[in-house]
């Protein structure tokens, strides 16, 4: 595992540091900035002209071919700069390498170009109400017609889907095969009559996730990904790029994070509590552990070209000390803290009541620690 960057990565970093300064605006002072649908896209369209999108990508699919360092570089620049993120980043990160992998040179053509300029927005259709943790249990169905299929079911948590053009969708082809196999990957069109998209509001506010219902939709033969049946090993694929290098993104996010806890326990006074100063402590030293985790998954992705179940632990890990962070930094502001902090933390507190589910459970990613990183027996 080496810590620090080579030549060519530190030439890189500085590059990336002084176009992400003369490109990203500042936020406004005690929050965040929010972006518009318009903007993002116009940022999506920055990235790409300036070679930042699809860093890892195979040069003949129109990426620059550097290793997953490259990448974990800009998830790191960019989130200490609170840059957006590309507006296809389910498109970019997960759908992209999945139809390298598995797409026809048609479908190559279609959509890889389109994903890396962010014309082409795509979502993700795995889980369902009754098959979220157990994705095998998928009851979607896609049955046969002349020419393609007939899709019927629900899919739900679907981030972005009320932005996407597209959706990369596993449904059972073979009600009669067993649990894993019978399941096939499509890539579906969201404007096809027949596809319902409705938000899901959270506490917070936010209407990231969404619904997404089936009912007749059409969708041709063509628009299969992978070998008919084999779906559970395409979707295998996307989750697992869904982990690459997502846990050093979420570490540099959790770092920024802790640098405004840090500024309101300071502006609330509470910086001398004793209590407060051994919480503060102790997330740092989480963060710096969840830090040193992810530069062993990336360098274990860079020996073996696949991201590994180590990025199970980053989720995991990111998903509680962020819960943390963001309660304790409400409950420091009481009523005594000026309006846009509080206004800002108790969004955060209820935004991340979410991380427990969003990108694997907390329950179905222990499950993967304790068998898969610590090889301890399997419980079923």
């Amino acid at each position: 595992m080496r810590l620090g960057d080579s030549e060519n990565q530190s030439e890189f970093r500085t590059r990336l540091r002084g176009w992400l300064r003369a490109h990203v605006p500042p936020a406004r002072p005690g929050a965040p900035r929010v972006w518009a649908a318009e903007e993002l896209r116009a940022w999506s369209r920055a990235l790409h002209e300036a070679g930042y999108a699809g860093l890892t990508w195979p040069a003949e699919h129109g990426g620059r071919g550097l290793s997953p360092a490259y990448q974990a570089i800009y998830a790191e620049e960019s989130a200490l700069a609170e840059a957006p993120d590309h507006i296809n980043v389910i498109g970019l990160n997960m759908v992209g390498p999945t139809i390298i992998r598995y797409g026809t040179q048609e479908q190559q053509a279609t959509y890889l170009p389109r994903i890396l300029s962010g014309e082409a927005i795509f979502c993700q259709g795995f889980s369902e109400p009754d098959a979220g943790s157990d994705l095998a249990s998928v009851r979607t169905r896609a049955r046969r017609r002349p020419g393609g299929y007939v899709l019927d079911g629900e899919k739900v948590w679907s981030s972005y889907a009320h932005l996407a053009d597209h959706c990369l969708l596993l449904a059972r082809t073979d009600p009669d095969a067993p649990k894993h196999r019978g399941l096939t990957c499509f890539l579906i069109d969201m404007r096809a009559p027949g596809v319902q998209v409705r938000p899901l509001r959270q506490m917070s506010g936010d209407t990231d996730f969404n619904q997404i219902i089936l009912t007749g939709a059409v969708t041709p033969e063509d628009s299969v990904l992978g070998p008919l049946g084999e779906g559970w090993r395409v979707a295998l694929t996307t989750l697992a790029h869904e982990r690459g290098t997502f846990g050093i993104t979420l570490t540099a996010r959790l770092a920024v994070q802790f640098d405004r806890l840090v500024q309101t326990a300071t502006a609330a006074g509470a910086d001398r509590d004793p209590v407060v100063r051994r919480e503060i402590a102790e997330l740092y030293v989480r963060l710096q552990g969840l830090r040193f985790t992810g530069y062993r998954a990336l360098a274990a992705l860079e020996r073996t070209g696949e991201p590994g179940p180590e990025g199970s632990v980053l989720k995991l890990g990111w998903s509680q000390a962020n819960q943390r962070l963001s309660a304790l930094a409400s409950g420091l502001l009481g009523g005594t803290a000026t309006a846009s902090w509080s206004g800002y933390w108790q969004h955060q507190r209820l935004r991340t009541r979410a991380n427990s589910i969003e990108g694997g459970t907390s329950e179905i990613l222990r499950g993967i620690i304790a068998e898969r990183v610590l090889g301890l027996p399997r419980s079923r």
